[in-house]
């Protein structure tokens, strides 16, 4: 047994020892997750090492019920006199709080019952002395790509290693390993006296599946080079194209639409919308819980039932919410296993790649950039400050900034053109890039 599996029985033997001490506290139920976390975090700017961590952290949640009052502690101290602490907190908070119908376990039949392996723990044994080696080769792989690049905001490499354990009075453990390792690099660009920034990363589970320190830093240079330059443009009514990454919050902002919790709050411009179209009819949203690999893998949610694949949207039609337990019983319906969240996100692609989505879009605006929070999730209102590029007949003009675009994303999502085959995959939401019929773009 090698140590990463070592830790994970001692968390779920703390799992078991937290519930067995919750039931003699009095508690009717309890759940409880543990989780214990390792890494390696480190900065390099203009040549020069700037800050190494290494990192360890322990925590424990427990939440018990009195029949249907709830209470629920923390601690990050894993003695056991500090969890049996944790434990009588969590039930004197839950002897003086009211009674709620909807608090509760999860539903036992709807635990996981098959764990399966995942393929999510991929450890990266790397001397200090190796990690500043990339940094370093990345920040000098954007600050030599080109003499406009006058300064650095520096490269940072992360790598860390945990492992999570759920447990509740159902009887259902369960638990894994994994990893995520990232590499970044930001530079500043100066031309004529005009400064811009930009930046790039890569991240995986597996390390040898990140891209080179030298990719990773000629496209944070070349991505700041290409806004050298930039203008503003005149307030007007235009196509719209989201770059990929950027087109991932707009999938965000969906999923925050049919959360149970905007919903049973009546908080969504979704609400009411089941099985409603929303979406054009070629337009399929699902997820993936249980993809080997996947950036948010897991057999089970965080009250232990059991994932599966799942169609949010199909035919354009919304066919499922996002809830948890508590949700569906607000909402008189049944969990769908998204306690903590939908896990590896996808929608449909197109046959278009960034330049075929270009060529269709013929004219318009291409953003790179989104800043502000302007999006309402209970009207579905859409306003942010955003960059990017000016096209034209297909091909890219110009560099432009300081403009807001405004619209509604129930009108977004029935103008979504097409979605393109350019997938951003560094993320556990992942899209091409959107096509946006029309959009208010706010310029001079």
């Amino acid at each position: 047994m090698n140590d990463i599996e070592q830790r994970q029985q001692r968390l779920e033997a703390t799992v078991q020892e937290v519930l067995a001490e919750a039931k003699r506290q009095g508690a009717s139920a309890a759940e409880a997750g543990v989780s214990s976390d390792a890494g390696l975090s480190l900065t390099v700017r203009l040549g020069e090492p700037e800050t190494i961590e290494h990192t360890r952290d322990n925590g424990m949640g427990v939440t018990v019920y009195f029949g249907q009052r709830k209470g629920s502690a923390s601690t990050s101290d894993m003695s056991p006199a500090a969890l049996r602490e944790t434990v009588s907190a969590a039930c004197n908070f839950a002897r003086y709080t009211s009674k709620d119908e909807c608090a509760g376990l999860a539903d036992a039949e709807l635990m996981a019952s098959e764990l399966p392996e995942l393929d999510l723990c991929h450890p990266w044994e790397l001397p200090v002395e190796q990690a500043i080696e990339i940094a370093l080769a990345c920040e000098n792989a954007a600050r030599q790509r080109d003499p406009r690049i006058s300064n650095s905001e520096g490269a940072s490499l992360d790598s860390q290693l945990g492992v999570q354990v759920y447990g509740n009075s159902h009887g259902f453990i369960g638990g894994y390993a994994g990893t995520r390792h990232s590499l970044s690099c930001a530079v500043v660009g100066e031309q004529d006296g005009e400064m811009q920034r930009n930046y790039w990363y890569t991240l995986a589970r597996d390390a040898t599946q990140l891209d080179s320190p030298q990719q990773v830093g000629e496209a944070a240079a070349d991505r700041t080079l290409a806004r050298l330059g930039a203008r503003r443009i005149p307030t007007q009514q235009a196509a719209v194209l989201f770059q990929a990454d950027v087109a991932v919050g707009l999938l965000r902002s969906f999923i925050g639409a049919i959360r149970g919790s905007a919903l049973y709050r009546k908080a969504s411009f979704l609400l009411d919308h089941l099985d409603r179209q929303i979406f054009p009819e070629n337009i399929r949203i699902h997820e993936l819980p249980r993809l080997r690999g996947g950036l948010a893998s897991s057999a089970f949610d965080n009250e232990g039932v059991a994932t599966r694949e799942r169609d949010f949207v199909s035919d354009g039609i919304l066919r499922s919410y996002v809830l948890d337990s508590y949700a569906a019983c607000k909402l008189g319906m049944q969990t769908t296993g998204n306690a903590g969240g939908v896990r590896n996100l996808r929608i449909s692609s197109g046959s278009l790649d960034r330049q075929g989505l270009l060529q269709k879009m013929d004219t318009g605006l291409l953003v790179t950039e989104l800043m502000g929070q302007g999006v309402n999730t209970v009207t579905g209102d859409y306003s942010r400050g955003a960059a990017g590029f000016w096209v034209e007949g297909g091909v890219i003009q110009y560099p432009v900034e300081e403009i807001t675009i405004a619209g509604n994303l129930r009108e977004m999502f029935m103008g979504l053109l097409e979605v393109g085959t350019d997938v951003e995959t560094r993320t556990s939401v992942q899209s091409g890039s959107w096509l946006i019929e029309r959009m208010m773009i706010a310029g001079e």
